[in-house]
């Protein structure tokens, strides 16, 4: 399979195009692992990269696509072997190297997880980076104590993609969830993965000059940051924590100190991209198993290569709901 089909990102004076163009294996960069891509996922940042947001992808034309999940065609690695189904996610993919909306890539080897057994490679692809960074913010907020007595657990951004598996996470471990979106149509979609109350986000997207509000959740998981951000830090009860992995609204956000002196507040940061690779392997290992989302289906929406561009611009259109998982076969 020398040639491939890839979705191309070209950016000029006359501004961004997106189209499917064929591609050499050629063409791809130096790495340990060539795979043959089996299916990807639609996240935030690629939607970034598609639209040629400065400040993500350095050069163009170029592939996006920070997920892949596929099968190694080609290895050099001593710990991953031709054959081997694989995941990757983060690191440089889809960024500034040729990414998982290609039919192939090539990778280094320290990049790839073995798929775990329990899942496929579908699966992997549905829950994706947006997938990971859930499970990175529900394993801080254990890290950190937080218990299903403690009381509610606020998500925000929870029609999204880190949103929805949170919220299915969080009800499969047994907390009780309040789900905050700015789509009202949602709601039946919120209760149905698990949320047992649904809250508007105009609740708390103002500015609120209070340094500390009432106290109303437990914990909380914020893809937002801004004025939300701001809000739920001042409403958390004592010894609280909030896990923080998102920007869809400001990466800026106001507070005092005090929530911290006065209510031990903890600010949990996570990155999902650069995290050593140890912990993404442990973290799919649980989706595999203790944490596996029975219901995960529900969560996606197909596409293929053709169907990106459309995919993408209902992202940027503030629509998406789920996952959307890209169908490279």
């Amino acid at each position: 399979m020398d040639k491939f089909n890839a979705f191309w990102v070209e950016k000029s004076e006359q501004g961004v195009s997106q189209s499917i163009v064929e591609r050499s294996v050629d063409d791809l960069p130096p790495g340990d692992l060539l795979i043959r891509v089996r299916y990807s996922s639609l996240n935030y940042k690629d939607a970034l990269s598609a639209k040629g947001v400065p400040g993500v992808t350095r050069a163009y034309p170029h592939t996006p696509g920070i997920d892949a999940a596929g099968i190694v065609i080609e290895s050099s690695s001593d710990d991953i072997s031709e054959g081997d189904e694989i995941i990757v996610t983060g690191y440089d993919l889809g960024m500034n190297t040729a990414g998982g909306f290609g039919q192939l890539i090539r990778v280094p080897g320290s990049w790839a997880v073995k798929l775990p057994q329990g899942m496929s490679l579908e699966d992997s692809m549905i829950l994706g980076t947006a997938g990971l960074t859930a499970g990175l913010c529900v394993d801080k907020l254990i890290q950190m104590g937080a218990s299903p007595t403690d009381g509610p657990v606020l998500v925000t951004g929870a029609t999204g993609g880190v949103g929805s598996v949170a919220v299915m996470l969080l009800a499969k471990l047994g907390y009780e969830i309040v789900a905050l979106s700015g789509k009202a149509d949602k709601e039946q979609f919120l209760r149905t993965l698990g949320a047992s109350s649904v809250v508007g986000r105009a609740a708390l997207s103002e500015e609120n000059k209070k340094s500390m509000l009432a106290t109303d959740w437990a914990h909380a998981i914020d893809v937002v940051g801004g004025n939300i951000l701001s809000n739920v830090i001042k409403s958390l009860k004592p010894g609280g924590s909030v896990a923080i992995c998102g920007l869809v609204a400001s990466p800026a956000f106001d507070a005092t100190v005090l929530p911290f002196i006065l209510r031990g507040i903890n600010v949990l940061g996570v990155d999902s991209v650069e995290i050593p690779l140890q912990k993404k392997v442990e973290i799919w290992n649980k989706f595999a198993a203790d944490w596996k989302l029975e219901e995960l289906q529900s969560l996606a929406t197909e596409s293929n290569l053709e169907g990106l561009s459309a995919a993408i611009n209902t992202i940027f259109s503030g629509q998406m709901v789920g996952r959307t998982i890209v169908n490279l076969n």
